[in-house]
């Protein structure tokens, strides 16, 4: 599993432009629905923080991923552990969607 397998998944599960908007900052300008999304999404491993800052509405700055602590919320590796769950069977997202 790395970075391009991660992309792939995140496209074939319906979530690129989620990570997109994480990506450049402008999921943060939307309603307050799609930022609890975004965080729940970085939370779980579906996304990951980009690897530059960016900034929200109110021009707050947000981390890189890589200036956090390897395994938390918004990292490279908090999604590389979810998305090696989900190509293993261990996490499956459409069973979770359901419930």
């Amino acid at each position: 599993m790395n970075y391009h397998n991660i992309k792939r998944l995140q496209a074939v599960h319906d979530l690129k432009s989620l990570q997109d908007g994480i990506n450049d900052g402008s999921i943060w300008k939307f309603e307050g629905s799609a930022g609890r999304r975004a965080m729940e999404a970085l939370r779980s491993g579906e996304c990951m923080l980009p690897k530059k800052r960016t900034f929200d509405y109110y021009n707050n700055s947000l981390p890189s991923r890589d200036w956090l602590q390897a395994g938390t919320k918004g990292t490279y590796k908090n999604s590389l552990n979810f998305w090696t769950k989900v190509e293993s069977g261990e996490i499956d997202l459409y069973e979770d969607l359901l419930n």
